[in-house]
């Protein structure tokens, strides 16, 4: 990568951090329909709290509901001496009702990174990453079948340690748009971020992009694959180090502790186009806290 010690940070962390990376949460489009507006769900509709509803709220990231989604990432022969990173992000999600057209959805992404060395002699660095919050302008409910948000993300510089990413502000827009058919959840997200101020070795420009298609099981309600890989690009890095390209498959499952439903997921993606310190496979495990209203 060009910069350092953003470049290293960035790169991988930028990937960690998509959003979806998953921390994904949505309902089926007439559930989020009527959870977001509280109307009376019609005869035969079925309950937003049952799995098969739950699941699908699970997978719209502009879904009316609250969430509380803890993503890992274990990033395999990353760097320099192919170590393994490891990069745990805490998502809340905060849906907001601005009235009964339009919703505003945030959600806040910590990292918490365990940075191996990068180079001889130097141990493995523990502490938090750069905090993106992003807040999404969405409709209460969905157009000619169409779920989307319009809206932006702001970086914060809350980095404990300088290997841990840029120690300055970042914004930029982001977007999302997905369509609920039948058993299947298809979409995508981006955003890119700009940095503001600072010097040339820890200025960034990077990009998020996440398509994801997930299918539910519909005599199983509440199991889902999922694909949805967290494709990077790093503008500032030279050529041929700038893109992240995964491919690789999760599945998921609704349960409840106790009476609290859950959203747990595990998958695997393969790198199979990377930066030269980028990680060759990332396994990612998710338990989100599900709290539909």
């Amino acid at each position: 990568m060009s910069k350092q010690p953003l470049g290293l940070g960035a790169a991988a962390l930028t990937a960690a951090l998509a959003m979806p990376a998953q921390a994904q949460q949505q309902p089926a489009a007439t559930e989020a329909t009527a959870q977001a507006s509280g109307a009376a769900r019609p005869a035969g509709e079925h309950d937003p709290q049952d799995a098969g509803a739950l699941a699908r709220a699970a997978q719209n990231p502009v879904a009316a509901m609250y969430s509380l989604p803890f993503q890992n990432n274990t990033n395999l022969n990353y760097g320099p001496r192919n170590h393994t990173q490891n990069v745990l992000n805490i998502q809340p999600v905060i849906p907001i009702s601005l009235n009964e057209h339009w919703n505003l959805i945030t959600r806040t992404i910590i990292p918490v990174i365990s940075q191996p060395g990068l180079s001889p002699g130097e141990g493995t660095t523990f502490g938090t990453g750069p905090t993106q919050f992003s807040a999404f302008l969405s409709p209460a409910r969905p157009m000619d079948g169409v779920i989307w948000g319009l809206g932006a993300v702001v970086q914060a510089p809350t980095i404990s340690n300088s290997a841990l990413g840029s120690n300055i502000w970042g914004a930029g827009p982001s977007a999302v748009a997905l369509t609920m058919q039948g058993p299947w959840v298809i979409g995508a997200l981006i955003n890119n971020i700009w940095s503001f101020g600072g010097g040339p070795r820890n200025t960034y420009n990077t990009m998020t992009l996440q398509p994801f298609v997930n299918y539910n099981f519909p005599h199983s309600p509440g199991t889902y694959l999922s694909f949805s890989p967290i494709i990077t690009a790093n503008w500032e890095a030279r050529s041929g180090q700038q893109w992240t390209v995964p491919l690789g498959m999760a599945v998921g499952q609704i349960f409840r502790l106790g009476h609290q439903p859950v959203n747990a997921q595990i998958g695997a993606y393969y790198n199979v186009v990377r930066p030269d310190i980028g990680p060759e496979w990332q396994v990612r495990a998710q338990l989100t806290f599900l709290f539909p209203r």
